[in-house]
């Protein structure tokens, strides 16, 4: 999920009517609100198996708990996938929040997160991924990184369909010539431009989530997801942060990632 929720624009956050929020459904709030998604759509599920006393007590549930949120919430639409209830109305609230959404900047530096990595006949070795910045046209050049080589982009597609170039907040597929499968993995990324590096160094703000059970010592071990990288890395930094404060601190990575300044991030514990 932490993978799949970057680059995006608009989350819906799925609550079944029968059970209201879980310890999953904060869960997955608070990765929302860590990634700097902007918009949301509450999604109440499993309709048929409630009453309409019981659906109304928890529309509110859900709706006053959002109203904390730091994501602009929808109001809640109950559905059923087994009736076809309430889908019209989810489309038509994905439409009216899509049409809200300003463009991204396509004149910036191409970033593109890898998210899967495979060998295609006619096509080479094909990565998939979420425009994060910037466009890349077919024929140009892009650089993998950590790998750090130069290859040419053959072919695009962008959300399954051919394209000559791709722009930014898409799902794209670069067909690429000059590099095996066996060398990329999730995680790895293709950007265009100068002044990328992939480092093992973070110097970062990190805001300890209010629930979190006891305060961020120096030392201690925890995963990175940043892009669609996850990586361990130990936390360096002058003093504890508790639950619920933000501090500088620095990430000592135990394996290199590519980022940027301003970008976002979740860190979770070690184990579990």
């Amino acid at each position: 999920m932490l993978a799949g929720a970057t680059g995006i624009d608009v989350a819906l956050l799925v609550i079944a009517a029968d059970e209201g929020i879980m310890p999953q459904t904060e869960e997955h709030l608070a990765i929302v609100e860590l990634l700097g998604v902007r918009r949301g759509i509450p999604v109440l599920t499993k309709r048929d198996l409630v009453d309409d006393e019981w659906l109304a007590l928890v529309r509110t549930e859900v709706a006053e708990r959002l109203s904390r949120s730091r994501v602009r919430w929808q109001a809640p639409i109950a559905v059923s996938a087994l009736k076809a209830e309430g889908l019209e109305d989810l489309k038509k609230a994905l439409v009216e929040v899509a049409a809200d959404l300003a463009d991204r900047p396509a004149d910036d530096l191409f970033r593109l997160p890898i998210d899967r990595v495979f060998a295609l006949a006619g096509a080479g070795t094909v990565v998939t991924g979420s425009t994060w910045s910037g466009s890349v046209a077919a024929g140009a050049s892009v650089r993998l990184l950590p790998l750090d080589r130069e290859v040419r982009v053959r072919s695009i597609q962008v959300h399954s369909h051919d394209a000559d170039h791709a722009g930014p907040g898409r799902r794209t597929a670069l067909a690429l010539v000059g590099v095996d499968k066996a060398e990329l993995e999730r995680g790895d990324v293709a950007v265009t431009g100068p002044g990328w590096a992939a480092t093992s160094t973070l110097d970062v703000a990190l805001e300890l989530l209010p629930a979190a059970r006891k305060p961020l010592a120096v030392r201690t071990r925890i995963r990175v997801h940043l892009g669609t990288a996850e990586v361990l890395a130990r936390v360096a930094q002058v003093r504890a942060i508790a639950p619920g404060e933000t501090a500088a601190a620095r990430l000592l990575l135990e394996h290199p990632i590519v980022a940027r300044g301003g970008d976002r991030f979740v860190v979770r514990s070690f184990s579990p």
